[in-house]
């Protein structure tokens, strides 16, 4: 703990005075991020590094194993984080980042090392439908494969519960939107996208087009123009 008290010391006296204008502007102005970045808890996954992000940038979302919730009439901090991003700060861009090697994914894939920890069993059922999936689709999976698989799948089931968000559902329609799946890989230090087009994660490369889960664009199921129907 010694430690990093010293590096709060370190931020005061060495870092706040090379960015103490900008977090002036940030108290007094408010803040405006770009995205709202909802990734796991894992000491090793550090948004605002992946991102090269300033103060101010993004508003962040950390739990174990990336979860969101599906929408309840029950309060939850990641369904309040996911409102208060989209209706009060206006956030556009919304990103789910699962990541190699995942704890949770690992006991969501092996429940016996659930043994004395009834709430992190309880939170994983949120990711349950992921297990299904790489239980039914990918048989022959065993170890850290069938873990990367689940981390996977798992992004791709909270970007579906994500959409059930009144919210989210509602700036999706409106056209005002983007959801982005990402799996970043902590030891080869890339990340990849999900495109919605093809289902499947693809690598972000510099000067190609990034691949978008959910691209910004209006949705509305309902045809204006169309013909009524008779009675």
């Amino acid at each position: 703990m010694n430690e990093l008290i010293g590096r709060v010391f370190d931020f005061q006296s060495r870092v706040f005075p090379d960015q103490s204008a900008l977090y002036a502007q940030l108290a007094q102005h408010g803040q405006s991020p770009k995205a709202l970045m909802i990734s796991c808890a894992d000491s090793r996954v550090v948004p605002e590094d992946i991102l090269q992000a300033a103060p101010g940038d993004l508003f962040v979302c950390r739990n174990a194993g990336n979860i969101v919730p599906a929408f309840a009439t029950q309060n939850g901090g990641v369904s309040s984080t996911v409102e208060y991003a989209v209706a009060a700060l206006g956030v556009r861009d919304i990103i789910v980042c699962g990541h190699s090697d995942c704890g949770a994914m690992k006991a969501l894939m092996n429940p016996s090392m659930l043994t004395g920890m009834p709430n992190v069993a309880a939170w994983l059922r949120h990711s349950h439908a992921a297990q299904c999936v790489v239980d039914a689709s990918y048989p022959d999976l065993e170890g850290a494969d069938a873990v990367r698989a689940a981390a996977q799948e798992n992004v791709v089931v909270q970007l579906s519960h994500l959409r059930t968000h009144p919210s989210v559902a509602a700036g999706i329609a409106r056209g005002e939107i983007a959801l982005h799946g990402w799996f970043f890989d902590i030891q080869q230090g890339c990340v990849l996208a999900l495109d919605g087009e093809s289902g499947r994660f693809m690598p972000i490369r510099e000067g190609s087009p990034m691949p978008v889960a959910l691209a910004a664009g209006r949705r509305r199921a309902f045809d204006l123009q169309g013909d009524e129907v008779a009675a």
